[in-house]
């Protein structure tokens, strides 16, 4: 058994003179119910209630006001849901809306509620339709973060596999609509090589936009030793024969020594309400020594914040190299670097235990 998070984005869904959004959303669900019908699992994390909402108000124009969008993607989200419910209910299968926010699942405790929810609802052989929740936050309407949050529900579950479908066939070396010598890039074997490509499209401006969302998520999948494949799901063929194993598009392996889902969430879950920037000592000690972050290499603090709340942590150059839940408040850090020289034993910041590496 294979458990499968796909997602589609918002390009695919769109309709033409030949096919409906319906005609397209069927397609898709027949290969989905082909596989299940084999004893795999799949979740869909699935874009276009903005386009839908905008469709059904005859919109010529996407709108561009934060507010506006939200009110169509309201209107699009229930007519979405009835397109995926009636296409997989003519195979067999139930289905069931999931509305998250990349907020939510920085929340310790709804991260693991969303995990076992869509545990259960995949134990129970129901299809689970995850988009992000436009109505409360404007993320995936300002970044297209469902790339994001389709790597986040894949490592909340422990899937093997995630697909990002995509209206291009590959990842290119540089932009092929503006330099014509980019080559198609079939695998990305390591963690060092997919870093090496974000390096170099953020420097010809090619990680930008939805590639920059897709490479993101392509890491934290990886990182959590989930196989990612990214390729052209304008023919639903292509999903079919990707559920089958064929090789297609761009693959990136998962790391052999994947982080765990606990590190997983503190590297690309939360959301940091403030940074601790370190000594030189205490950068290196936690990132080569594995060790818990001790007040006394601490060199000061940005932000206001309580106990256990998550932070980043800064290296003695800026640089972010951890995030973590930090054990203190503030106001406290405050004071304890004010008065380290009457220490006699140096208080844990935040432990190793809820610190992770990330970069």
């Amino acid at each position: 058994m294979t458990t499968w998070v796909i997602k589609i984005g918002t390009s695919l869904l769109r309709g033409d003179k030949n096919y409906t959004t319906f005609d397209i959303i069927n397609n898709y669900c027949s290969y989905i119910s082909r596989s299940q019908k084999k004893g795999d699992k799949h979740i869909l994390v699935s874009s276009g209630a903005v386009g839908l909402g905008c469709t059904k108000m005859y919109f010529k124009t996407r709108p561009k006001e934060i507010i506006s969008l939200q009110a169509s993607a309201a209107i699009g989200q229930l007519h979405l849901m009835a397109l995926y419910e009636k296409a997989m209910s003519k195979f067999g299968y139930n289905v069931a809306q999931v509305l998250l926010t990349r907020s939510e699942l920085g929340s310790r405790s709804s991260y693991k509620s969303a995990s076992q929810t869509l545990k259960r609802l995949i134990e129970w052989n129901v299809i689970p339709i995850v988009n992000e929740n436009d109505i409360t936050s404007d993320e995936e309407l300002k970044y297209g973060d469902n790339d994001t949050l389709s790597a986040l529900v894949a490592t909340a579950i422990s899937a093997d596999k995630l697909i990002l479908l995509t209206d291009i066939d590959h990842l290119y070396s540089s932009d092929p609509k503006t330099d014509s010598k980019a080559k198609p890039i079939k695998s990305i074997n390591n963690s060092s090589e997919l870093n090496k490509l974000e390096l170099d499209n953020k420097q010809t401006n090619w990680g930008t936009g939805g590639i920059k969302t897709k490479l993101t998520a392509a890491k934290i999948a990886t990182e959590s030793g989930i196989k990612v494949q990214l390729a052209d799901g304008r023919d639903p063929k292509t999903l079919g024969e990707l559920l089958e194993g064929k090789k297609i598009g761009t693959t990136f392996h998962p790391n052999p020594n994947p982080i765990g889902n606990r590190k997983s969430w503190l590297s690309h879950a939360i959301k940091p309400v403030g940074e601790i920037h370190l000594d030189h000592g205490a950068s290196e000690a936690i990132k080569n020594k594995g060790a818990s972050l001790l007040l006394v290499g601490v060199k000061k603090i940005s932000g206001n914040f309580i106990s256990n709340q998550p932070i980043k942590v800064m290296n003695n150059e800026g640089k972010e190299i951890a995030k973590g839940i930090c054990s203190m408040s503030s106001d406290a850090i405050k004071i304890g670097i004010n008065s380290k020289c009457t220490l006699t034993g140096s208080p844990v910041v935040i432990h190793r235990d809820v610190l992770a590496l990330t970069s």
